[in-house]
This record gives structure tokens, C-alpha cells and sequence, in this order.
């Protein structure tokens, strides 16, 4: 599945959105439908969802890259977890670039469906749309104006 890329210019410096986005602590506060974060350090951490019905579901993260105040990639932990049989891979990276009246944020998550799901590649990349999209607007609320 190609990647899904989303971009916002937020009028803040890097500087001001690194730490939104490189410390999980953050994220329930900017990440869609996300309700907390849990065991978090600065490689690792679990993020619980929210799902339509109201119940929590586990989701845990790793730290693959950070290159401060630039880039930041980290992925999703598949095996022994609810989303192994449905994805084979799930990567989200974010770029941070200076530009006219504040920062370029950009938003790419690369899921590759697994099994009877890769025919579906359509719906997956209309929700990865929709949620970096969403994910930008909550950056933009907390991060907006700081320039």
C-alpha cells in the first residue's frame, strides 16, 4: 500500500512542536480517538484507543527514528496484538520543516494490509486520511499561533 501523506503549515517554530510530538505523554492531547497514553518512555510507549463502541483497545508503539527537530518515525508493534491480523506493517512518520509563517508539518503513515485486508487498501488509506488530517487540526489547536 503506498504511503498516505498529509501536510499543515501551523504557525508555530519546530522548536515549539518537537516536543508535541517526540514525548508520548502528548499525544492524547493532538492524535485522534486516542483516550491515553501508558507505559511511555522516550523508545516505547502503549497507546489506548477509543473505539466506536467506547472500549479501550491496546496499541503499542516504538520509536524507530528521531532526528530533533526534523523527523520523527515510529511504528506500530504487531505481533500478539489485535491489529496482527489485519496489518503487516504500520509506520507513521512526521517532518517538521521551517516555512513561511511557522512550520510545514507533514503526516506519512504507510500501512500495508495483510491477508483478505489488501483488497481494502482503499478504505485503509481514506482512514489514514482522515486521521492525519484530523491529528494536524489537534497539533494546529495545542501549537498554533506560537510563532
Amino acid at each position: 500500500m503506498p504511503t498516505v501523506r498529509r501536510a499543515r503549515t501551523i504557525a508555530a517554530r519546530p522548536e515549539d512542536i518537537w516536543p508535541l510530538i517526540a514525548d508520548p505523554h502528548h499525544l492524547p492531547r493532538w492524535w485522534p480517538d486516542l483516550a491515553r497514553v501508558e507505559e511511555a518512555t522516550p523508545k516505547a510507549w502503549t497507546k489506548v484507543l477509543q473505539s466506536r463502541s467506547g472500549r479501550g483497545v491496546r496499541a503499542d508503539f516504538s520509536r524507530v527514528s528521531a532526528n530533533r527537530p526534523r523527523r520523527l518515525v515510529w511504528r506500530q508493534e504487531l505481533v500478539d496484538s489485535p491489529f496482527e491480523r489485519i496489518l503487516a506493517e504500520a509506520v507513521t512518520e512526521i517532518q517538521l520543516e521551517p516555512a513561511e509563517g511557522g512550520t510545514r508539518v507533514e503526516i506519512a503513515v504507510t500501512e500495508k494490509p495483510k491477508g483478505m485486508n489488501r483488497f481494502g487498501g482503499f478504505m485503509f488509506r481514506l482512514a489514514a486520511r482522515k486521521r492525519i488530517d484530523r491529528a494536524l487540526e489537534g497539533l494546529d489547536e495545542i501549537a498554533g499561533d506560537r510563532t
